[in-house]
């Protein structure tokens, strides 16, 4: 088991990403780190994610994906820091602007805000 903080995630490459979601208006900008950076840190094994917010919600996410697209873990939305009062303090985002297979709603469910852990299988 892996735990960090705020600090601990921030020291990871940074990577900047500006695409629409499903639940805003227009553009955002995005800064955070890349999932599979996160997972190669750690020395994660396994074929799928599963990812879980503060609110209990979870979803499966296949690891290939991470490989595939640079699916990006935000701690920043247009420059301000994500707040657990919005979608904070971490959110699952997806290239979707770059790939029109992220546009489909399969997708969008993977998008998770409130992101509280990580379990890797």
């Amino acid at each position: 088991m892996a735990q960090f903080d705020m600090e601990m995630l921030r020291a990871l490459p940074a990577v900047r990403l500006d695409t629409t979601t499903a639940v805003t208006d227009g553009v955002r900008r995005f800064d955070g780190f890349l999932m599979r950076d996160l997972l190669a840190h750690v020395g994660a094994q396994g074929t799928a994610v599963t990812a879980r917010a503060l609110n209990d919600y979870a979803i499966d996410i296949a690891i290939e994906e991470f490989d595939r697209f640079d699916v990006l873990v935000a701690y920043e939305m247009d420059g301000e820091p994500l707040l657990p009062s919005d979608k904070g303090p971490l959110w699952i985002v997806y290239p979707r602007d770059q790939h029109a297979e992220l546009q489909d709603i399969r997708f969008d469910y993977r998008w998770v805000w409130q992101l509280r852990w990580l379990e890797i299988r």
